[in-house]
């Protein structure tokens, strides 16, 4: 039977590409490959062969897109790219487990993703660029902005924190209903998914039944690694410190967030 979700992958990836970025894949280190978008006008073809050669520097200041949970990258990013391409060279990952990014190590963290990222855009010839993280997406933005303060210009961050404490997960969870980030972000049926909609999306489109399971089959799969993302995630209390940020950090929030409240959003500002 049909995917629609999947069949409409091409027409995405050619509206993509229309505006100006086009998919590379990496290998970070042996047994680790991520899949990127990249700025067209980066890669150039050897003559004759119709294989790219390694990519050049970015000609205008970098952007790096972090995805959340629900969704791969260009899935998550596809209303910026053609906005922030004019002004901006534009690099949009898959995180690990999503997309058809992967790896068989089995560090789950926040930080082993900044890694890897930071390792792909060096071999994408990019030596300062301007993370900007969504959700999940803005965890690993802030480990980037710890790890490598020299390769960071700003850092821009939407509906998340530097470190998910004990406290903080219990406290969404029990305001959510929920008992656990596996059940809110890993939804197994159409009650599920449309429960996360519910939540994440400020006013939720009605879809039919059908596409609510084809979403499911296509943007909800490596289960098992996910969750151990999730897992890796949360930290104790007592374990928990507020890093250092030598950037500038500007907040992007949702007045009716109700993952990440407003209220934390001001905690984390002061």
């Amino acid at each position: 039977m049909v995917n629609f979700v999947e069949v409409q992958k091409p027409l995405l990836y050619g509206l993509m590409k229309m505006a100006g970025v086009v998919p590379y894949t990496l290998e970070i280190e042996p047994g680790t490959k991520i899949n990127f978008w990249v700025p067209k006008e980066t890669l150039k073809k050897k003559s004759g062969t119709g294989k790219p050669t390694k990519p050049d520097k970015p000609k205008k200041p970098a952007v790096l897109l972090i995805h959340g949970f629900a969704g791969e990258g260009i899935v998550t990013w596809q209303f910026q790219v053609g906005a922030l391409s004019k002004k901006y060279s534009v690099y949009i990952p898959d995180l690990l487990f999503f997309g058809g990014s992967y790896s068989d190590n089995s560090d789950r963290s926040p930080a082993f993703q900044a890694d890897c990222l930071v390792k792909g855009l060096r071999i994408l010839g990019v030596d300062k660029f301007v993370p900007v993280g969504f959700s999940y997406g803005g965890m690993v933005a802030f480990k980037i902005a710890e790890a490598y303060p020299d390769m960071v210009r700003s850092i821009v961050v939407s509906g998340s924190i530097p470190t998910m404490t004990d406290t903080i997960n219990e406290a969404s969870l029990n305001r959510l209903g929920f008992s656990s980030s596996t059940d809110l972000l890993l939804p197994t049926s159409v009650k599920g998914l449309k429960a996360l909609f519910t939540i994440a999306v400020h006013k939720p489109l009605w879809f039919p039944k059908r596409l609510f399971k084809d979403y499911i089959e296509v943007m909800f799969n490596n289960r098992k690694e996910r969750a151990e993302l999730l897992e890796a995630v949360v930290v104790s209390n007592k374990e928990a410190q507020i890093p250092h940020f030598p950037r500038k950090i500007h907040f992007l929030w949702g007045e009716s967030d109700q993952i990440f409240d407003l209220e934390l959003a001001r905690d984390m500002k002061e």
